[in-house]
């Protein structure tokens, strides 16, 4: 058969053509994919550098399968606190609503009483009278001075303490001018006086000498500490009729409302015994409210504020509510949850060492137990039981 288009012409490769041009597309073949991964490779290396301006702050991060698994469980501790805030803020609304809350804060004059009742704004109960402040400050003027010369005792070589003394002894004389104007009875006027004047002298006697000495302190102390009894009583006088008054009418006022009353009061560690505010606040709510409905919450400092408070006593009546819910018991979560199993590792781990463990008596849960620092031992527990100056 002729082909139309011209003459028939063999095009099928010979086979040593076919070898040749195999072998060809072979090997562009093989540059082709050797390109391509070094071009992949540069834009990895490429995408692996950071703008100049990381340079100072960059770096490779690390982690492993536990450290990420251990992070992720550990976040849900850090995550409750925020669900406790949240919950907390509904919480003290329905507690509020409620309930009748009174706080009785620390402060320098005297205390701060706030009333909270369901559906009405808060009601402040006015301050201490100002002599209970006066006796307060005339005596810590004194306690001052103490600190002002104590660091210096018998160092004739060291007279910087003098700006001070003498920069405070102005304060001191100008009081002391003014001490008959001040609204107290005349009696405190008097002992008032007297301190002041003591005060005085004292500062006049080291300043004179340009050295203070043991002896000369404790002279001024013998001096000053039956005074200073007699202002504190009177402060503490003034101070627990006033707020004594205050509570009698709240009492009064809340009728059958004050027997689901809550309370509370701040203490830093060194006023928990013998707590002044919480002790007349127990008078009115009495022995079974005690760590119920009266509660005594321990602060860091020694005033706190209102919203801080209402934070601390919503958080315990909330967690009375989940210790019910798991084990059965309202006042669990007041005391330290892993206390009870804390104190048996603490008896098993001291056995281990040959030691014997050393313990408070074991305290239930729910205890009406006045809450204070029990320190039995022999000696004074007050004033008035130190022994006479000579």
């Amino acid at each position: 058969m002729h082909n139309i288009l011209g003459p028939s012409v063999d095009t099928s490769p010979q086979p040593d053509t076919f070898a040749r041009n195999g072998s060809i597309s072979k090997r562009c073949l093989s540059l082709v994919m050797a390109s391509l991964m070094f071009a992949g490779s540069m834009a990895a290396a490429q995408s692996e550098e950071l703008p100049s301006y990381m340079a100072p702050i960059a770096g490779r991060t690390s982690a492993n399968a536990a450290g990420i698994a251990n992070a992720d469980v550990l976040a849900l501790n850090t995550s409750m606190f925020q669900l406790y805030a949240n919950a907390g803020a509904v919480f003290r609304r329905n507690l509020l609503a409620k309930h009748p809350v009174i706080l009785a804060l620390f402060s320098g004059s005297g205390g701060r009483f706030i009333l909270y009742r369901p559906g009405m704004p808060p009601l402040e109960a006015p301050s201490v009278p100002v002599a209970y402040q006066l006796q307060k400050s005339v005596g810590h003027s004194t306690m001052a001075l103490a600190e002002i010369v104590m660091p210096y005792l018998e160092n004739a070589a060291d007279t910087s303490w003098r700006a001070s003394l003498l920069s405070y002894r102005s304060q001191m004389q100008s009081a002391l001018n003014g001490i008959d104007a001040t609204d107290m009875p005349a009696d405190w006027k008097e002992n008032n006086r007297a301190i002041l004047r003591n005060n005085v002298a004292f500062m006049d006697e080291c300043a004179g000498k340009g050295v203070i000495t043991t002896a000369a302190l404790e002279a001024f102390a013998a001096r000053q500490a039956p005074l200073l009894k007699k202002n504190i009583a009177w402060a503490a006088q003034t101070q627990v009729a006033h707020w004594m008054g205050v509570l009698a009418d709240w009492k009064k006022q809340l009728g059958d409302a004050w027997d689901r009353t809550y309370a509370a009061s701040n203490t830093i560690y060194v006023a928990r015994q013998n707590n002044v505010l919480f002790s007349v606040l127990a008078q009115f709510f009495g022995p079974d409210a005690i760590n119920d409905r009266l509660m005594l919450i321990e602060t860091i400092s020694f005033t706190t504020t209102p919203e801080d408070m209402l934070e601390s006593l919503t958080r315990i009546i909330a967690d009375r509510s989940v210790g019910a819910a798991f084990f059965g018991s309202y006042h669990l979560m007041d005391y330290e949850l892993m206390g009870g199993d804390a104190r048996q590792a603490i008896i098993d781990e001291s056995r281990k060492r040959g030691a014997t463990p050393f313990l408070p008596p074991v305290v239930p849960f729910g205890s009406k137990q006045w809450p204070t620092l029990i320190t039995p031992g022999p000696g004074p527990a007050s004033l008035a039981d130190l022994p006479a100056a000579k």
